[in-house]
């Protein structure tokens, strides 16, 4: 990775233009049996076409707040990067009353009509699949995004020392969370082609790092793994050795 980057999307790029076939997000739902393999072009195409639809159809800008309502998932990953693409500050399972904007899960539906502004629900379906029907005040991401430009280019540039993330009532800005990844990407043994398998959930610091920052931050990639205690020894010994693990936590 680049010793210049200070911003989650510079390391985004620079991973882009390292390797873009080498995977970046490998998702498994132990409670449904799915599995998803991003690779570092795949990811950043999610992550473009989310950005256009936050830049875009959501009206977004640098400096509004985000309460990100989902867990530890491929598209929550997505969505983090987005948020960090436009300058938009994700604030994870925040408060939505107090957000410009807010993105839920399924489970989060009624806490999310707290927010006044633009309202986004994920059906987190295999596949990026839809709901059925819409919930009703919000619009469905499977339904918005797929349409979106396949390249974003923010309509201003972002500041690396502008807030970017809020977990856990913690604030960083850009370059602070690009700093931390990187430490706890040494602290963990992480480097390029590393494959870390991380069980925990995105509502804490530690969590988000496994999960996506530190691996990102040293040129390795994630095994996301959702309700992991159904795995059990066993399913986890062979998923350790079919994915090539380096490190788990």
């Amino acid at each position: 990775m680049n010793a210049s980057d200070r911003t989650p999307a510079d390391l985004l790029r620079s991973a882009l233009a390292a390797d873009p076939a080498r995977p970046m997000v490998t998702f498994y739902d132990d409670a449904t049996g799915e599995r998803v393999e991003l690779s570092v072009a795949t990811f950043a195409n999610w992550v473009a076409k989310t950005a256009n639809l936050l830049q875009g159809d959501l009206a977004a800008e640098p400096g509004d707040r985000l309460a990100l309502l989902l867990p530890a998932h491929w598209q929550s990953a997505v969505w983090l990067m987005a948020c960090a693409s436009v300058g938009v500050v994700a604030d994870v399972q925040g408060d939505p009353a107090a957000a410009d904007l807010v993105v839920s899960g399924p489970d989060s539906l009624e806490a999310a009509r707290a927010c006044r502004g633009e309202r986004i629900a994920l059906a987190l379906r295999p596949m990026g699949g839809r709901f059925p029907q819409a919930p009703d005040g919000f619009a469905d991401y499977a339904v918005e995004v797929p349409g979106q430009g396949d390249r974003f280019a923010p309509f201003a540039p972002v500041d690396p020392d502008a807030p970017a993330l809020t977990v856990g009532g913690v604030g960083f800005t850009g370059a602070e969370l690009v700093a931390r990844a990187r430490v706890d990407g040494a602290a963990l043994g992480l480097g390029a082609g590393s494959r870390l398998l991380s069980g925990r959930t995105y509502d804490t610091w530690d969590g988000l790092s496994a999960g996506l920052f530190a691996p990102l931050a040293t040129g390795g990639s994630v095994v996301l793994c959702r309700h992991l205690g159904q795995l059990g020894e066993d399913g986890l010994a062979q998923r350790v050795e079919s994915e090539r693990v380096t490190r788990t936590v």
